[in-house]
């Protein structure tokens, strides 16, 4: 079996892939000589039932087939530990990165075991997270602050956003400017389907005020809550305090074991078992994703 991106295939086609990740929670695979042009072929391997990035929050660019840059935030921030689109109703169960640059230093993709995030917790801001968060996003119609609704689902048409939110339980409603704005009530925690584990899953810390950077913080003395882009509160509408997104960022950075990039490398991770982030980095750094169901 040759160290290849067809021998990877064929060492896939050898193992239970499934079982094999919900055991290590996460995989690395290096040294198959990856490349972009052949990252398509393993990722069809790796994952079944690619995914567009349908109301992802992030910034990323679309490069392919359902393939997407990773967070574009600048270099010289963290990007806190979080399960990818945990506020959302649905959510990949997968997620495949893949390094076609490495930096020249940092830029690690940290991962924390969602369960020992959990149960790190201080008992105090577990038991006030036990009903939910509320989501709130303020998606322009193509001008503005943040993803447009039009970037956000990959789509032009407003019929086709409404069926979806609809479908998803959220509240929503167009403003008369052609913001759309929308609510959600999401868990703060959830079960594994195979394990029944219980991780924590929300991603609180990153629509909060507190959990963002300086910016950010900046354009909150300029509107109000409710015109950010996007915020968070608890299920009954009272604020998250601050102190308790630093300790909920904390603890998960603490906690994370940090996977260093390779160029040609790819890392495999169960999206629910384990939560991910960004280190800072210097030089440039293009890793892509991709991501199923």
């Amino acid at each position: 079996m040759s160290a290849s991106p067809a021998g990877l295939v064929d060492l896939l086609n050898l193992v239970d892939l499934t079982d094999l990740l919900v055991k290590e929670k996460a995989l690395v695979f290096r040294g198959f000589g990856i490349t972009a042009e052949s990252y398509d072929e393993v990722t069809t391997a790796l994952l079944p039932r690619r995914l567009a990035y349908i109301h992802g929050n992030s910034p990323r660019t679309k490069v392919g087939q359902n393939v997407y840059t990773s967070t574009e935030y600048p270099p010289e921030f963290t990007i806190s530990m979080h399960n990818e689109m945990s506020y959302a109703h649905t959510w990949p169960s997968r997620l495949l990165f893949f390094c076609e640059q490495a930096p020249t230093s940092g830029g690690a993709t940290p991962v924390v075991d969602g369960q020992l995030w959990l149960e790190s917790m201080d008992p105090e801001i577990r038991d006030a997270f036990a009903g939910g968060v509320r989501y709130i996003q303020n998606l322009h119609d193509g001008y503005g602050l943040g993803k447009s609704w039009q970037a956000t689902f990959e789509t032009e048409d407003p019929a086709e956003v409404e069926a979806f939110l609809d479908k998803a339980g959220a509240d929503w409603k167009w403003k008369g400017d052609g913001t759309l704005w929308i609510s959600q009530l999401r868990p703060a925690t959830t079960r594994h389907p195979v394990t029944d584990t219980e991780v924590w899953f929300n991603q609180a810390d990153q629509f909060h005020i507190a959990g963002l950077g300086d910016d950010a913080r900046e354009m909150a003395e300029l509107l109000s809550e409710d015109e950010m882009p996007q915020s968070v509160t608890f299920a009954d509408g009272s604020p998250i305090p601050a102190e308790y997104i630093t300790h909920i960022q904390e603890t998960g950075l603490r906690l994370a074991v940090d996977v260093d990039w390779q160029a040609g490398s790819l890392l495999l991770i169960d999206n629910v078992l384990v939560g991910h982030g960004r280190r800072p980095f210097t030089g440039p750094r293009r890793v892509l994703v991709a991501m199923s169901g």
